[in-house]
């Protein structure tokens, strides 16, 4: 699966931005989907993921309640809505496919990633 990670910007703490991923290749719908960030100085780690069916779905307790994953497998598309932005969400985005259907959240259980968005949030 190749992705492409678009959506990322400046914005004001408080505002909105929505990220979107797209794939292509044959393995999308049926690979659970998963975002991931990395501030600067920092490791990356799990923002969201959603299993292959969209039953299931996981957040970081930093983004629970605020950000919202969803997928449209018609579209080979994973979305992440992010509301109530904070300057600590300020990193690179990146979006990737798991192996497995079922979601994980461990960056080494990835099959592929897409190139990043960077996300910007201003005090």
């Amino acid at each position: 699966v190749q992705l492409q990670a678009s959506g990322g910007g400046l914005v004001q703490a408080g505002g909105s931005l929505r990220l979107s991923c797209a794939a292509s290749g044959r393995t999308f719908s049926r690979s659970a989907m998963n975002w991931f960030r990395q501030a600067p100085g920092k490791e990356r780690e799990f923002v969201a993921g959603i299993d292959w069916l969209s039953t299931n779905t996981l957040y970081a307790d930093s983004v629970k309640g605020r950000f919202t994953i969803s997928r449209d497998n018609a579209k080979n598309t994973v979305y992440l809505q992010m509301n109530s932005l904070k300057p600590e969400d300020t990193a690179v985005y990146y979006c990737a496919a798991s192996r497995v259907k079922v979601v994980t959240t461990a960056p080494g259980g990835m099959d592929s990633w897409g190139k990043g968005t960077l996300v910007t949030v201003s005090s």
